[in-house]
């Protein structure tokens, strides 16, 4: 057995094998303890190997799905290993130390899973490839749970947006290009899902060939424009899932090709930053997905996540969808109709790809059934409303749907109203569909009515009541009397003189004794050949179902897309019914006008919450406006207002209403967010260096068409570099990147560039002094702030009074210094990227004179408070003053 498991071991290193044995699924040797640590269950031993214990545990075949669950999660590979024979055959044909011959049937991989207790329904878990032939890169991608197949070309550097895009669950690429140095900060956030794969697996002219194969055809050229990466990545796709399904294929649809500039690029830290599919702390509740979420069925959640990482850049195509939710959100009662019909819809999708996979159930063909069960009332609900002419998204999902009235009857006609989850559990072939099926149900039930009587004839002749005729799967069946009782069955004579006792023993228990006798041998052998005959019967006609749906596949899975889009389009409207949300206008212009924009996410937590009610804002950038600098306090509102006009391109760009009274957004071709502090200590860098390293990629990578938000660049370094480095990078927004910018600082330094950049715009947080107390209006309106009231804020957090108080005298002492007067001399003085021309007269050698303005020993003096010193305190300031004595010019 051992040499067994060795030589299949061999064939997957990289993988935990699951060997099959009886009701478990064994582990061996550093399989073992890697399961074992992961699991958290015991590790035992059994035999040697080179004279050393075999380490080994074990999951029970009946509940492994979840222990399959936690080693995928932690990043394993599971290659599932079964019983290819039944071993008492085994033992009958080759002896009693036979070997059961064993096979791997799956390798079960973080990309390819397709268990519905594994995968979460309302979302994507994508299987990617990347491949790059000479300068040529592309990454394909399928979720095997439903079959679609999609690429896209690619620059060097749109492989990290691309990648954050999809959050592959796995992503295969060539050993080669792995071992790139340019890309290892591409991949260092995918680390744990990379499988890398001989560069063979990525031949473009095998790839080609694989593909054409697969769908039964001569060139590619009818699914798209490929190029030869692209094809080199969808056929390696194909290829590794093949490979993990051993030979199998679940349904796929024929690629697709995806543009480039066909969606709103944005970078993995900018989707952090905005929270668009998780928090910063990584859940789904709080994030803008989770607000704007209305679908009621699985595919329809998946279909909206992807169209909220992924926004168009057609004006055209943003409309289409914009119309579809126009027209529900004006149908009130189609619209809540349509949604009540929607939620009756299994997940046809995921059910479709586990038949195909030959891992489905009697369920699974239930959910086809039902899905397409209301795929006519749905269409016809919409048609009428639209009075035949709906908008073309809804038109074209319509379209979709298509005919299955003759597969709807038939599984209809089948399916029993309760379906076990397992087909070989029986039992889920309607009564009357198939009359040899229900004969052998007859004469299985009617067996066991004979049961019934032979145990009332036992009972009867030997005067025993509590006699019972029982079954399990070790004896069969079996008749049981208490232990008190047994002697007179042990006695028992048969009705004819001289005859054999009838009551044959079988088992003695504490309590209790079992017998069986030949006529109950002999009904049990009729009920077991019936039961195992409709069994066998039940399983033909299972896939008999399952090949008549196979055999329509694709038209199935267009009905299962179009009711996603139609999921999609009742969920938005829905939302804006309820949230105010205004239809935006997209143009292909450089617009970006938001009246009374709002926060969805923020908006929604003040409303549960009970308390004010958002304060809505205005934001127009304009050609004369394109950069503005947003100055006011800690607390007012800045990083909510940057954040909520990105959201709204966002929202507006996928086809959503926007939480606005109006909008008119031009395209936004990429979008950048440069919000907060965070850093990454598993790659040495500071708080500091993440935000260069963001503020570098915006700068770089931003074009005209770009929106950019930026908040406190330069705060993480002292005053006078980051203030440098937020003047710098203000104007190569305005002069060189010239896009539309949302800039915040606490730089007030900062306003005096408006004097010399035409396109800047200043504003700031309103705010409200009244008796000594600051009042956030959370208000924007043109002007620059003077302060930023942070010790106002410190005090709300509760710092104490006597650090306070002495904040307000530094900040007293520091705010005598002309730092406005400067900057002003600088926006004049100061060309763009010009190094600055040192003054004559100065420096540590010159003689300019002495400076004017009080000795610096006065200032320090003046600052301090006898009456409020400790005697300790008062001798550090004695000692401070004498080294400054000591270090003056004139000591």
């Amino acid at each position: 057995m051992m040499a067994q498991y060795l030589s299949i071991k061999g064939a997957y290193p990289d993988s935990l094998l699951f060997y099959r044995m009886g009701d478990f699924y064994e582990l061996f040797f550093e399989d073992a303890v890697k399961a074992s640590e992961t699991l958290d269950i015991a590790l035992t031993k059994r035999g040697k190997h080179s004279g050393d214990d075999i380490p080994m545990c074990g999951v029970p075949i009946h509940s492994h799905e979840a222990y399959l669950s936690r080693l995928i999660r932690a990043g394993h590979k599971v290659a599932i290993c079964e019983q290819m024979e039944d071993p008492t055959e085994a033992r009958k044909q080759r002896g009693y130390k036979a070997v059961v011959k064993r096979e791997v049937v799956r390798l079960v991989t973080p990309g390819t899973i397709t268990e519905e207790e594994l995968l979460d329904a309302r979302s994507h878990n994508y299987l990617a490839a990347l491949t790059r032939l000479r300068d040529a890169a592309a990454l394909a991608w399928v979720d095997v749970s439903t079959g679609d197949i999609l690429s896209q070309p690619l620059e060097e550097g749109d492989i990290a947006p691309a990648l954050a895009r999809l959050s592959p669950g796995e992503l295969i690429l060539s050993e080669k290009l792995i071992q790139d140095p340019a890309l290892f900060e591409v991949f260092g956030p995918h680390k744990s899902r990379l499988s890398p794969l001989p560069s063979s697996r990525f031949d473009s002219e095998n790839a080609r060939k694989r593909v054409e194969a697969l769908f039964g055809v001569k060139a590619l050229d009818g699914f798209g424009g490929f190029t030869r990466a692209e094809v080199a990545a969808i056929g390696s796709l194909i290829d590794y899932v093949e490979l993990t399904q051993v030979g199998r294929l679940p349904h796929l649809s024929p690629p697709r090709r995806l543009s480039r500039g066909a969606r709103m690029e944005i970078d993995a830290a900018t989707r952090r930053n905005l929270e668009l599919t998780e928090t910063l702390t990584g859940g789904r509740k709080g994030s803008l997905l989770a607000q704007v979420d209305r679908t009621v069925t699985g595919a329809g959640a998946r279909l909206l996540a992807d169209r909220l990482a992924a926004p168009l850049t057609d004006p055209a195509e943003i409309t289409e969808r914009l119309d579809a939710v126009g027209f529900l959100l004006d149908a009130e009662q189609t619209r809540v109709d349509l949604r009540a019909h929607l939620k009756g819809c299994p997940d046809m999708e995921r059910a479709l790809s586990r038949l195909s996979l030959e891992r489905g159930g009697p369920r699974d063909l239930a959910s086809v059934r039902e899905a397409l069960f209301r795929v006519p009332t749905i269409r016809l609900l919409v048609r009428d409303a639209a009075g035949g002419a709906p908008p073309r998204e809804l038109d074209g999902a319509l379209v979709d749907l298509g005919q299955h009235d003759g597969l709807v009857d038939l599984l209809d006609r089948a399916l029993a109203e309760d379906l076990p989850l397992l087909a070989r559990d029986g039992g889920f072939i309607r009564k009357g569909f198939h009359p040899a099926l229900d004969e052998l149900r007859g004469l299985r039930e009617e067996s066991r009515r004979l049961i019934t009587n032979l145990q009332s004839r036992y009972a009867q002749e030997t005067g025993i009541q509590a006699l019972k005729v029982k079954h399990n799967n070790v004896l069969g069946y079996f008749i049981e009397v208490p232990a008190g009782r047994a002697d007179k069955l042990m006695t028992a004579k048969g009705e004819g003189d001289g005859e054999a006792n009838p009551f044959m023993h079988r088992q003695t228990l504490a309590n209790q004794v079992r017998f069986t006798t030949v006529d109950l041998s002999e009904l049990e052998d009729k009920i077991r050949g019936a039961a195992d005959k409709a069994l066998a019967l039940e399983l033909s006609l299972f896939a008999d179902l399952r090949q008549e749906i196979l055999s329509r596949a694709g038209d199935i899975a267009r009905a299962a897309a179009g009711l996603a889009r139609l999921d999609v389009c009742q969920g938005l409207a829905d939302l804006a019914a309820d949230l105010r949300y205004a239809r935006p206008e997209v143009t292909a212009g450089l617009d970006f006008q938001i009246k009374g924009g709002r926060h969805p996410v923020v908006e929604a937590a003040l409303a549960a919450e009970g308390g004010e009610a958002f304060v809505a804002n205005d934001c127009d950038l304009e050609a004369q406006q394109r950069l503005w600098l947003l100055t006011g306090p800690n607390m007012a509102g800045k990083s909510t207002f940057l954040r909520q006009n990105a959201l709204i391109a966002v929202l507006a760009q996928m086809g959503s209403f926007v939480p606005a009274e109006s909008a008119r957004i031009g395209v936004v071709d990429r979008l950048f967010s440069r919000v907060g502090a965070a850093d990454d200590l598993a790659r040495g860098r500071s708080t500091f260096m993440v935000e260069m390293v963001e503020t570098a990629a915006i700068l770089n990578q931003a074009t005209e068409r770009s929106l950019v938000i930026l908040d406190e660049i330069g705060r993480g370094t002292a005053t006078y570099d980051g203030l440098s480095i937020a003047w710098a990078t203000v104007e190569n927004l305005h002069d060189m990147t010239r896009c539309r910018a949302l800039f915040a600082t606490h730089y007030h330094e900062l306003t005096a560039l408006r004097s010399r950049l035409d396109h800047l715009s200043c504003h700031t947080m309103r705010i409200k002094e009244w008796k000594d107390q600051v009042v956030f209006l959370h208000e924007v309106g043109p002007g620059a702030a003077d302060r930023s009231y942070g010790i106002h804020v410190a005090r709300l957090a509760g710092l104490p009074p006597r650090v306070i108080a002495r904040a307000q005298e530094v900040l007293d002492l520091l705010e005598k210094g002309d730092q406005s007067g400067a900057a002003t001399r600088l926006a004049d003085d100061l060309p763009l990227f010009a190094a600055a021309r040192p003054k004559s007269g100065t420096g540590t050698g010159g003689s300019g004179g002495a400076s004017s303005g009080p000795h610096p020993l006065e200032e320090a003096l003046k600052a301090v408070n006898p009456d409020e010193l400790t005697p300790r305190e008062a001798l550090d300031a004695l000692y401070r003053l004498k080294g400054m004595v000591g270090g003056s010019p004139s000591s």
